[in-house]
């Protein structure tokens, strides 16, 4: 079955994958250059996520979207397993949004257009001014109303242990007295972890878990550590709790 599964992700799912990322993109940035950014900057994307799933035949389970009020904004906080993440959150959340997403997936063909156009944030540390830059756009865009969806890691995780997040995303939400609500990916390490990017997709059953938001209990340091704190503590739980070869 593994061999076959091969096989049907080069002949099928590759080419499908290429084409649907074109269209992806072309829809996207004409979308977005006619005026429509809030649609074309997550429907195509979220489609796209979808199919990337369903055509690997991937398992996928989702809890907690009661959570979410309709018309509030939120910073939501993700775990990093893998590449996948981006297909899991994006087509499964069930929210409009905008990415807090590095500097270097501008280089990505058709994909780092179509961001550029989505208004998705590009995060630029290279120096004091570009990280002042990039946060007051993010500032704006919750104070528009939007969501922004962060992984307060920094980056993939090497081991599928979850690292240390960092405080910027809390800083936000703190600044502006919004909820942050914490997301436990499960299972898109299995599926490609960091050191095997460019290989064949193991399968794996995947899931997504969305977490009660957590409220500012005030504002100023103690609120962003203990809002970082309870995050952390939501994610890791999500974590340990669920095991995604149990899942249907």
């Amino acid at each position: 079955m593994k061999y076959l599964y091969r096989i049907y992700q080069l002949f099928i799912c590759l080419p499908l994958f290429l084409l649907t990322t074109i269209l992806t993109a072309t829809m996207t940035v004409i979308g977005c250059a006619l005026g429509a950014v809030n649609f074309f900057g997550y429907h195509p994307g979220r489609l796209w996520s979808r199919i990337t799933i369903y055509s690997l035949l991937l398992p996928i389970h989702v809890e907690g979207r009661e959570h979410l009020k309709r018309h509030q904004s939120y910073v939501f906080v993700a775990n990093h397993q893998g590449a996948f993440d981006i297909f899991i959150i994006y087509g499964f959340l069930g929210r409009n949004f905008k990415w807090l997403m590095k500097q270097s997936l501008r280089r990505i063909p058709f994909v780092g257009v179509a961001c550029e156009y989505a208004r998705h944030i590009f995060v630029d540390k290279s120096g004091p001014s570009k990280i002042r830059q990039t946060y007051d756009r993010a500032r704006n865009i919750l104070k528009g109303g939007m969501s922004v969806v962060v992984f307060p890691e920094g980056s993939r995780t090497r081991t599928g242990a979850m690292g240390r997040f960092q405080r910027g995303a809390f800083m936000l939400a703190d600044e502006l007295q919004l909820p942050v609500v914490p997301l436990t990916i499960n299972g898109s390490f299995n599926v490609l972890p960091r050191q095997k990017d460019g290989h064949f997709i193991n399968w794996h059953p995947l899931s997504l878990t969305i977490h009660e938001p957590i409220p500012p209990s005030g504002q100023g340091p103690d609120n962003i550590h203990e809002t970082m704190q309870k995050s952390y503590e939501a994610v890791l739980e999500g974590l340990a709790g669920r095991d995604v070869n149990d899942e249907r």
